[in-house]
């Protein structure tokens, strides 16, 4: 956004590669390549801003799976996310119709939902798209799932895709991203960039460097006295808690109170397999998805996030898994398999969960242990080391709850901006928060250009 507005933009990355959370690399074996965290790339076409870029021109394939979620269950059968709402509905038995009353408005009307959503909160300009969306979307998952639907398909389907908010369940506005999630997998479906995440952030490098920016790699800062001096604007991809670190004494106590307060919410727990054949799953159907989600039924789902919520490791956690070589063979060596999967844990946890993870998949894919060739495994401070924004594995960078959700990092009427001249924001720790959709960003370069 600064350079297409004539700026010179430099951008220093601390990490010897860029891409934060969108990177890829040889975790386990050499020819076996891992996203070290995002894979599944939906929000970048949901994205207004990512969505228009000619990304294409520097090299990133998208690949989309047949599918783009699947949720097996213990009769052997899954529940599918299609990319046709009806499709999806009829295989939902007695909730066909309400899936359909819900879904297929939001899907008709997704690029003006998409572009209400992401960003900071502002006066609707789509008010009756608006109003549809909240109705559902501000209740508690358990809460609307229990009350609009009677099968325990559609209710295990929805709570799967609702349990990436990191909330328990029963939390207010958890409904929210899993519909927007569900939104976006009818409308533009939840792809994987051909070859790695990381052909993404090279391909928006290349871009930058077309208009004329540069990056520095390797170029960590360790205080904002580091930085040129003059009336340029300073774009922070960082934290409270790195703002604090790098502003010092020069951030006013007031705003320096409340960037502490800010609350970071659960972190994830992260194994990845390099895998001698695809995963075989007792549902045939969940071989068509790209993404899996391994929990079973809603109130196993709600158990499994409610004791993160509180603190706990569940014995049962909700797994998120990706499979991403059954559609993009490129990221492994000829007739093998990478996948990865993680699951919510208590923010700064130490605890290792690759057997309870790993349990919860052999649940679903009898004899997947024995394809295992080499697997790779992070803990909250193993994802904080790859990317310090995932402070204690957050990987939302803050908790996003009703609290948070658009007052992020504080309440302010620019979010993006600080009370120190010309330096901004331009993390996932403001409006709208976590996924790979490049709004923040893209709000924080509005905010700093006059």
């Amino acid at each position: 956004m600064l350079a297409q507005a004539g700026r010179e933009v430099v951008v220093l990355e601390g990490s010897e590669t860029i891409g934060g959370g969108c990177r890829s690399a040889e975790l386990t074996l050499p020819g076996f390549v891992h996203d070290t965290c995002s894979t599944v790339q939906s929000l970048a076409l949901a994205s207004p801003f990512l969505s228009a870029l000619p990304l294409a021109d520097h090299g990133l394939e998208l690949a989309h799976p047949a599918a783009p979620l699947a949720h097996p269950l213990d009769d052997g059968t899954a529940v599918v996310l299609e990319r046709s709402v009806g499709e999806t509905a009829s295989g939902l038995g007695p909730d066909e119709r309400t899936y359909l009353r819900l879904f297929e408005p939001l899907v008709r009307d997704a690029g003006r939902l998409f572009s209400s959503l992401l960003g900071p909160l502002r006066p609707p300009r789509h008010p009756l798209v608006m109003g549809r969306f909240a109705a559902s979307a501000t209740r508690s998952a358990t809460g609307l799932l229990r009350s609009r639907f009677e099968g325990e398909r559609a209710r295990a389907l929805l709570a799967g895709c609702c349990a990436h908010s990191m909330l328990a369940l029963e939390a207010p506005v958890s409904a929210a991203v899993g519909i927007v999630l569900a939104v976006s997998g009818h409308a533009v479906g939840w792809p994987v960039a051909r070859s790695g995440s990381q052909r993404l952030a090279d391909a928006l490098a290349a871009h930058l460097r077309s208009l004329g920016g540069t990056i520095e790699a390797g170029r960590a800062v360790t205080s904002l006295d580091e930085l040129p001096a003059g009336r340029a604007p300073v774009l922070l991809d960082v934290t409270p808690r790195q703002l604090i670190e790098l502003a010092g004494h020069r951030l006013p106590g007031l705003y320096r109170r409340r960037l502490a307060r800010y609350r970071y919410g659960p972190g994830v727990f992260k194994v990845d397999w390099a895998l001698d054949g695809p995963i075989p799953w007792a549902a045939p159907q969940a071989a068509r998805a790209g993404t899996l989600h391994l929990g079973g039924t809603l109130d196993e789902v709600a158990a499994s996030e409610r004791a993160v919520a509180a603190g706990e490791h569940p014995e049962r956690p909700f797994v998120l898994l990706v499979q991403a070589t059954r559609f993009d063979p490129s990221r492994a060596p000829a007739g093998k398999h990478t996948a990865w999967a993680y699951c919510h844990v208590p923010n700064g946890s130490t605890r290792d969960m690759t057997a309870a993870i790993e349990r919860q998949v052999e649940r679903f894919a009898p004899g997947f242990t024995k394809l295992i060739a080499a697997r790779s495994v992070m803990d909250t401070a193993a994802v904080q080391q790859r990317n310090p924004n995932y402070v204690g594995g957050d990987i939302n960078g803050g908790l996003q709850d009703v609290r948070q959700l658009f007052t992020r990092p504080v309440a302010r009427a620019n979010p993006y901006s600080t009370p120190l001249p010309g330096v901004h924001l331009c993390s996932s720790s403001t409006p709208p928060g976590g996924g790979v959709h490049g709004m923040c960003g893209y709000w924080a370069a509005r905010a700093a250009l006059p």
